[in-house]
């Protein structure tokens, strides 16, 4: 029976520092090397995934933007991707009209960028762009027209809750929608994908490629939830939201205890 592994990163596989404890880097590199399909599913970019899992060894590809798009580990090629259609457009007349001003992720002319207007940010919107400095994919734009551009996949608002939950009711029907507070910043995220877009979806995906038998997944958040329901076996992280401990399997150490990586040194079997 062949069994695919696939984890969150952020509050799950990465600890509080945002980073992968040499424990359990050094862990699920060694069970890799000795077999096991492992990849992680997360809201993340691929670039600032790599970033925080340099020397992390996955053979098989990596679901980033929460499912929007999967890519290669070892090339970075883009193998499948998610775009919205023109309807978009409408919904973003939506937000603008309303002066609430998104961070818009497309590919164009082939390139991946995510756009906004520095004037018009929020502060947290502003605090976020500054841990990305030096990101080739930054797009800095001064007129709104230029939001429409390319092939857009990803939407996301950082904002007061109360600004973004009405648009969440309105939208969360037509379009993916999460609507949760960061965990290491407590700010209030809005991100909309295209329909059917999710970790689980992608996670399909990955199946048709490799033909598992068996799903084994690990999470923290609300934006796992799906992922869980699709698995044979859910493991929820002690700090994680408890929507998703209701249905896990079992719960696990924490994040900051290198849970995810003492669960599959103690039961990884060699195939």
């Amino acid at each position: 029976m062949t069994t695919l592994y696939v984890s969150d990163l952020d509050g799950t596989l990465l600890n509080s520092q945002q980073t992968l404890s040499n424990y359990t880097m050094e862990t699920i590199n060694q069970l890799v090397d000795e077999g096991m399909l492992f990849s992680y599913a997360t809201a993340r970019s691929y670039q600032t995934a790599k970033k925080v899992t340099q020397g992390f060894k996955a053979h098989i590809p990596l679901i980033v933007y929460n499912g929007a798009v999967i890519r290669d580990n070892q090339t970075g090629e883009i193998l499948l991707s998610h775009c919205f259609k023109k309807d978009i457009h409408q919904l973003l007349d939506h937000f603008l009209k309303k002066q609430i001003y998104p961070m818009v992720y497309a590919f164009i002319n082939g390139e991946e960028k995510f756009s906004f207007i520095p004037e018009k940010c929020t502060p947290a919107m502003l605090e976020f762009i500054d841990t990305r400095k030096g990101d080739p994919r930054i797009r800095v734009i001064h007129d709104i027209q230029d939001f429409y551009i390319g092939d857009i996949f990803y939407i996301t608002f950082i904002d007061e809750s109360e600004k973004l939950e009405p648009f969440y009711l309105q939208y969360h029907n037509q379009y993916q929608c999460l609507f949760q507070k960061d965990i290491y910043t407590n700010q209030q995220w809005l991100e909309i994908m295209p329909q059917h877009t999710s970790k689980a979806h992608a996670i399909e995906q990955l199946k048709a490629l490799y033909h598992y038998d068996k799903l084994v997944v690990f999470g923290d958040g609300e934006n796992d939830i799906e992922m869980f329901q699709l698995a044979d076996e859910a493991y929820a992280v002690d700090n994680a939201h408890e929507k998703l401990k209701a249905i896990a399997t079992k719960i696990i150490p924490s994040n900051d205890n290198d849970g995810v990586a003492h669960f599959l040194k103690q039961t990884y079997k060699k195939p």
